[in-house]
């Protein structure tokens, strides 16, 4: 069965991805590599040799390199698939409550315990790869929360299932945001590509997102200047929901699902820069973009209580079109 379907515990070796651990995944038509020092996020995916994922110019770059600056989080910002956000913040640099919070909070930076990767037959007759890990979020006189990830792909599916529990292990209830930064570029994303997306209503985030608002669903060849487009898609609610990218020059869709229940909210971020060409579709538990300081005056900082946990789930499929 290695011979189509297999996980493979790597570590870097050289440049400023030294001492990282990296699982290669080999599961029928689909290749994708996990991170376990980056929270078990999902870096590069491929479909029959086609990259799907984006990849930023900062490359591959061990946690250790971020800094502690407002925007840090962008100096080790490689892309792929899912660069997770939170736990306790997502979204633009906020103060509050004599806290200061950095770009789209520290979880992405924090490494796993408990890595685990196994492949078995299930009781169905499929054939599946199993990776977990643990995820700690704590310090001092502040959060202590874990999120449990498990990545499962069944050979044959062309799908990846995401399924992540974030618990509250301190002894008080804790603001808890996390979203979801799902990166897609070339040769995926160009200009014959088009984006679905099942929404109810379109919103703006600022002046630049207004100037592309006829045209949020399509692409363009890549150009400079390109000011970054983001978007704010209102949901149906308490349902299931598929969002899509499709390219008929390649016949190939990419499509993620996810509950509306669990991430009511999605935000599109959309840049056609030369040199930075990229789609982010980002699932979240909260509609403030804009920062911690923004969810808790619009009232929309949702909250862990001693103990509770909250469920997430995304499922990646690729078909052909």
């Amino acid at each position: 069965m290695e011979q189509v379907a297999s996980s493979t515990l790597l570590t870097e070796d050289e440049g400023p991805a030294r001492g990282m651990r990296r699982l290669v995944v080999r599961c029928g038509e689909l290749s994708f590599d996990v991170f376990p020092d980056r929270a078990m996020d999902i870096g590069a995916l491929s479909f029959r040799g086609i990259p799907l994922a984006w990849t930023s110019p900062a490359g591959l770059r061990a946690p250790a390199h971020r800094s502690d600056s407002p925007m840090g989080w962008l100096d080790t910002f490689s892309g792929g698939l899912i660069a997770t956000c939170g736990l306790d913040t997502f979204g633009s640099p906020s103060e509050t409550g004599g806290q200061s919070f950095a770009l789209h909070g520290s979880i992405g930076t924090q490494q796993a315990t408990h890595v685990n990767q196994d492949a078995s037959w299930t009781e169905d007759g499929d054939y599946e790869i199993r990776l977990s890990g643990r995820v700690r979020q704590g310090r001092l006189f502040g959060e202590s929360m874990e999120l449990c990830r498990t990545i499962r792909c069944r050979l044959g599916s062309a799908r990846v299932d995401v399924h992540d529990v974030v618990t509250n292990l301190g002894p008080l209830e804790q603001p808890h945001m996390v979203l979801y930064h799902l990166n897609l570029g070339w040769p995926l994303v160009d200009d014959v590509a088009t984006l679905e997306i099942p929404t109810e209503e379109v919103i703006a985030r600022d002046a630049e997102a207004s100037a592309g608002m006829g045209h949020w669903h399509a692409f363009q060849d890549p150009v400079l200047p390109f000011p970054e487009q983001v978007f704010r898609h209102r949901l149906p609610s308490a349902t299931p929901v598929e969002v899509s990218i499709a390219n008929p020059r390649l016949g190939i869709e990419l499509a993620v699902a996810f509950h509306t229940d669990q991430l009511p909210h999605l935000f599109q971020w959309k840049l056609l820069a030369s040199g930075a060409y990229v789609l982010g579709l980002e699932p979240a538990n909260s509609p403030a973009i804009e920062g911690r300081a923004t969810a808790r005056e619009w009232g929309a900082l949702p909250t862990l209580a001693p103990g509770e946990s909250r469920h997430y789930d995304l499922s990646f499929r690729v078909r052909h079109r």
